[in-house]
């Protein structure tokens, strides 16, 4: 599954609210990003995460219970 940032998350990273702004800032940081054909800046967490050092954990599927 693609994960991408949120709008705040976008925001909190960059520091700004303006897409205009948001789009120079992660082009300066060489942070790739896509503009969908909403008009809104996506970003991939994991392209976020590796750039800072941190691990993506994997999200739990079902688990096997056993009783007895």
């Amino acid at each position: 599954m693609i994960s991408f940032l949120s709008p705040e998350e976008i925001e909190a990273l960059t520091g700004y609210k303006k897409p205009s702004a948001q789009r120079r800032w992660l082009a300066d940081q060489e942070i790739p990003f896509i503009e969908g054909g909403d008009g809104q800046i996506k970003v991939l967490e994991v392209v976020v995460l590796q750039r800072l050092g941190g691990t993506q954990q994997n999200k739990k599927g079902p688990q096997l219970r056993l009783t007895g």
